[in-house]
């Protein structure tokens, strides 16, 4: 079994972190690729940690093997600030290893560390292996649907 640390992305980890962004978003959900310029922005804004945040797992060789991001808003029914846990990812060979959990383990702390009022998630309806993980981590299943939209131009007319 690979050990693995989880800790904040920092610069040096962008080539790893950009290859696995794009096998989470190509391979694993099977979206199209997204420009390079908007991944680079992107990987560069959240190294910032204002609208959100990174975490990678790495082995002791210096590998990474999954990634998970956070995003910070806010919640008017809780009239207080929540992260959103909008992605994680572990590669398909260090799956069921430990990884998740400790990546899901370093979204939560941050988020109670920091004085944030929820972490939220979603995942697709058709990933029962996400879902298991979630209900084992002791997530709490919504009684919201989630839906959205492409943005269109126009003043709400």
């Amino acid at each position: 079994m690979t050990q693995v640390t989880i800790r904040e992305a920092v610069m040096q980890d962008i080539p790893q972190l950009k290859t696995l962004m794009l096998a989470y978003i190509v391979d694993f959900y099977q979206y199209r690729q997204p420009e390079d310029e908007k991944l680079n922005g992107l990987i560069h804004q959240l190294l910032e940690q204002k609208e959100g945040i990174q975490f990678v797992a790495e082995t002791e060789e210096g590998t990474l093997v999954g990634f998970a991001t956070l995003y910070f808003t806010f919640s008017t029914l809780r009239a207080s600030k929540i992260a959103i846990m909008n992605d994680l990812f572990v590669i398909e060979a260090e799956r069921g290893l430990g990884a998740a959990a400790k990546l899901f383990a370093a979204c939560k702390g941050y988020a109670a560390r920091n004085g944030y009022a929820n972490l939220t998630w979603t995942t697709a309806k058709d990933n029962f292996r996400a879902q298991a993980f979630y209900d084992k981590m002791g997530g709490d299943r919504s009684d919201w649907q989630s839906y959205s939209a492409n943005p269109t131009s126009g003043m709400g007319d």
